[in-house]
């Protein structure tokens, strides 16, 4: 499907299709950063429970600490990423991809340290212990096909590529091959 320019990001990098959800993680990449790398992450909050607002409220600094003893590891963490895609497919934005979200860590992608710095973080709402829903690999596709016309990327990759021994997300059951069309 040809990608149009009401499907484009606008010029802060914000997403017209996605649902806006404004996060303060975030600050400015550093000059001259080209955005080159899509890195994708699964969460659920508590793991493993699907719906709720839990993440939305963690990348908005609004998780009630005390809602699940499995959040108390967590207490205080300030994190975000660029988009988070439902179960049902569909997209919240909480950060301009222009502006550098808080989602990969100590992380290295081809010889380059800090990938917040070039990066576009995807949140599939999901763990590593069950596959993803249809609905979520074509919100992925299209997403990806988009940030590819909108931005220089090189390449798409998991948390555990970039951070490895640290992360195992997107996890075992995230099916590369459906990205392989536009990956």
């Amino acid at each position: 499907m040809p990608i149009s320019a009401p499907d484009m990001p606008d010029a802060l990098g914000w997403l017209p299709a996605a649902r806006r959800v404004p996060s303060p993680n975030c600050d400015p990449r550093p000059p001259g950063t080209a955005v080159e790398l899509i890195v994708i992450h699964n969460i659920s909050l508590p793991p493993g429970v699907f719906a709720g607002d839990a993440v939305i409220e963690l990348f908005t600094n609004r998780l009630d600490w005390d809602a699940d003893p499995y959040y108390q590891a967590m207490r205080g963490l300030r994190v975000s990423a660029h988009f988070f895609i439902r179960r049902d497919g569909s997209l919240l934005q909480f950060v301009p991809c222009t502006l550098r979200a808080w989602h990969a860590g100590a992380s290295n992608w081809q010889g380059r340290e800090r990938c917040n710095d070039f990066s576009i973080g995807i949140e599939l709402e999901g763990s590593d212990d069950v596959p993803f829903d249809d609905a979520q690999y074509a919100t992925l596709r299209r997403l990806v096909d988009v940030l590819k016309a909108a931005y220089p990327i090189q390449g798409v990759a998991g948390h555990s590529d970039i951070a490895p021994g640290r992360k195992s997300d997107p996890g075992p059951h995230f099916a590369w091959h459906r990205l392989d069309a536009t990956a």
